[in-house]
This record gives structure tokens, sequence and C-alpha cells, in this order.
């Protein structure tokens, strides 16, 4: 498997989490990184992960896997 990396611009840091948008409900959606790579979506560090914010008005969620000792 290759290793992913984190898509903010500069970081080069490895990918941990994916991020991908709701529009249509105004929901930012974060996860444990996906198995490949999707045009649109964004894969993230552990530190962007943690600091990810949304615009106002809309919600975060954050997906963790049950048993694992990260949380995103």
């Amino acid at each position: 498997m290759t290793v992913r990396l984190c898509s903010k611009v500069a970081c080069g840091q490895d990918a941990v989490a994916t991020l991908t948008y709701d529009y249509a409900d105004a929901m930012a959606v974060l996860g444990p990184l996906s198995y490949r790579s999707e045009p649109h979506s964004y894969d993230l560090c552990p530190r962007h992960a943690e600091r990810l914010s949304a615009p106002q008005g809309w919600q975060v969620v954050r997906h963790v896997v049950v048993g694992s000792q990260e949380a995103v």
C-alpha cells in the first residue's frame, strides 16, 4: 500500500483521516483514512484532522473506529 499524504498545501505529512462534504445537508464528515483515494474527498494528517472546522451553520461529524486507540 502506498502512503497517502495530507491534502493541505505544503503539509507533506502522512494522512490518517478522510474528509468529505455533504453540501445538501451542510455537513463535513471526517473519518478514518479511506481504503482508496477518491476525487471528491480530502486526506488529512493528524494535525489538520484535529484542527478541522467548518463554515458557520455547518455540522462536523467525526467517525471513529470502535476499539481504535486514536480518535480523529
